[in-house]
């Protein structure tokens, strides 16, 4: 089976996100052969280059989003070469296909500066199917355009699309927010809308790309499934979606941060939304890593029917040498691991620290992470140190001495804490305090670890944990130092929790568990998928036979056959059979044609 992966930002650049599981199920899937298709976001990223792929890896077509679409012209080809825009750069259009550019753009616009997508398919008025029909209309009119004509990228920066940004932002209906744009914000959303849609501009869509492929893997939501989309519009491609955080949700949470205006963050999120709800649609199935992310899905148009919930999966071979009977530093040990940034709250943590100090003064905190990537990380960590010498001034005099401090600030790495697993062994009790928390990887190897844990209430905790660790209210010290005093005054418990995590997270969390739910899901979707023909060939006798795994089991159909000597080969040619023939799966051809003789020497076959 030939799978076309799908990435934003992540697999195959070294540094990118997914990255991780992204290499595993291609590993862990060698039976298939993979296409790689993606875009990039940053010049760093480009410039850190690839992990080592595997043999079984084909085409590999990558597209920078992040450049001007000027710098985006590059050769496309099989492995170690880029995708480009399609042909027709700096094309002016005719004007037959100039008003087809302006109704499509118009409807597209006009759905997102509508804004009634945000009741999603609840909107019993109608309101946000017709927005969402819009949208997909005019998303799809665009794409078509872009591969027939090319030059989409140019039409969607000129002066006729911010006039119709304009047009759609002062129609009647309009939010108060978006009806209040100016020039500078169309002309921002216009710059937005042409890098959002770029992906429609790609050379992607052709034979010798996603229409080879059998089935599209969108390892994200968002502009990672918008080639899917298209690879199923142009060519009939079933699409599977993946996601292990919503894409949507942090468009919201980045909008207050970013730098433009009101009326573009609105017409932004407007525009996301409705993407996502097209994805949703038109996807086969939909796999999130968790209940939360499918509650974010399932509240934006995805059908329950094309859910289906598979749990990232992770290595616990790396934390087998951690016993449930190891407190390492300690059963009075807290241990902390992460990123360190705002949203893991380390400053309630802390404070929560100072109310376990009083009920048991000899208990300590292990600090183990370095500051995130961003420019805030290291004033985080910086304004955490302060607040640790703060409160605790009498024993803060040497910040790095494990034995006397009774907060300390570690990164794994060192001679005493070589690994992870040893960072994890270092404590009896694991402590996650975030406010905001995907699905949280730290607390699942803990669990891995046999370390009993107390969570903060967010994102998919009380999922993975499952009742084999306690959890509290975010941003409640007083409610996170009780729990953490309970587990620490109480041994046996510690040990009963540990080991029903660890048993919890064997069952659920492994890679394993991951790698065999998407074995059968591919099977399945691809299966079930329509016929497929090669979309240059007029006729099915031109095309020849077509591919296996492009076809349902249904497709190959065995003709009624003449006796075959013992040892002879038979040749079955598809789709010739009288109705009511037998009906065998594209794979198991070569099994039926090799046992043909032997079933017409009698042998007992059926």
């Amino acid at each position: 089976m030939r799978i076309g992966l799908l990435t934003d930002g992540g697999y195959p650049y070294a540094n990118g996100e997914s990255r991780l599981w992204c290499d595993r199920l291609v590993r862990g899937l060698p039976q298939h052969e993979f296409d790689l298709f993606a875009l990039s976001r940053s010049a760093d990223q480009e410039r850190q280059g690839w992990v080592r792929l595997p043999d079984h890896v084909g085409h590999v077509r990558t597209a920078p989003m992040w450049t001007g679409a000027d710098d985006s012209r590059q050769a496309g080809g099989r492995r170690g070469l880029t995708g480009r825009l399609a042909t027709g750069l700096g094309r002016s259009y005719g004007r037959r296909d100039r008003r087809r550019f302006e109704e499509d753009v118009a409807a597209l616009v006009g759905a997102v500066c509508a804004g009634s997508g945000a009741d999603g398919p609840q909107d019993g008025g109608g309101h946000a199917g017709t927005a969402s029909a819009l949208f997909a209309g005019g998303l799809h009119g665009l794409a078509e355009l872009a591969r027939e004509k090319g030059g989409l990228h140019t039409a969607l920066r000129s002066e006729t699309t911010v006039r119709i940004v304009e047009s759609a932002c002062r129609a009647p209906g309009t939010g108060r927010t978006v009806h209040s744009a100016t020039v500078p914000d169309y002309l921002a959303f216009t710059t937005e809308l042409e890098r959002a849609l770029r992906p429609l501009s790609l050379d992607w869509y052709d034979e010798d790309g996603l229409g080879a492929v059998d089935l599209c893997h969108a390892a994200s939501g968002g502009a990672a499934a918008l080639p899917g989309l298209l690879a199923k519009r142009f060519f009939g491609v079933p699409l599977l979606v993946t996601e292990h955080g919503v894409p949507l949700r942090s468009h919201y949470l980045a909008a207050p941060e970013a730098a433009s205006g009101a009326p573009v963050r609105a017409l932004l999120a407007n525009f996301h939304r409705l993407l996502a709800s097209e994805v949703y649609r038109e996807a086969a199935l939909i796999t999130p890593g968790n209940t939360h992310v499918r509650r974010w899905q399932e509240r934006f148009g995805a059908d329950r029917e094309r859910i289906r919930t598979v749990y990232p999966g992770m290595e616990a071979d790396r934390f087998r040498s951690v016993g449930e009977d190891d407190d390492g530093g300690g059963p009075g040990t807290l241990v902390w691991i992460g990123r360190i940034e705002p949203a893991k709250d380390l400053i309630a943590l802390l404070h929560a620290f100072a109310e376990v100090r009083r009920a048991e003064p000899d208990a300590r905190l292990r600090i183990f992470g370095a500051p995130s990537e961003e420019g805030e990380g290291d004033a985080y960590l910086t304004q955490c140190r302060a607040l640790a010498a703060q409160l605790f001034p009498d024993e803060a005099a040497d910040a790095h001495a494990v034995g006397d401090n009774p907060v300390t600030f570690e990164e794994i790495g060192g001679p005493e804490v070589p690994d992870l697993a040893e960072a994890y062994a270092a404590g009896g009790v694991v402590v996650l305090s975030s406010v905001v928390e995907g699905f949280p990887i730290s607390l699942v190897e803990a669990m891995f670890c046999a370390r009993a844990t107390v969570s903060t209430d967010v994102g998919a905790v009380v999922e993975v944990v499952g009742g084999t660790g306690l959890v509290v209210p975010p941003r409640n010290p007083r409610a996170l130092a009780d729990a953490c005093v309970a587990l620490l005054r109480d041994p046996e418990r510690r040990a009963r929790l540990g080991a029903a995590a660890r048993a919890r997270a064997l069952e659920l969390f492994t890679v394993e568990q991951n790698l065999d739910a998407f074995r059968g899901i591919y099977l399945d979707l691809v299966g079930h998928a329509p016929a497929r023909w090669p979309a240059s060939s007029q006729t099915r006798a031109e095309a020849g036979p077509p591919r296996p795994f492009a076809l349902p089991p249904e497709a190959h159909v065995l003709d009624a056959l003449p006796p075959v000597p013992v040892g002879a080969t038979a040749v079955v040619a598809a789709g010739t059979a009288p109705a009511g023939a037998s009906r065998v799966p594209s794979w198991a051809i070569g099994a039926e044609c090799a046992c043909a003789g032997v079933c017409a020497a009698g042998d007992g076959h059926a």
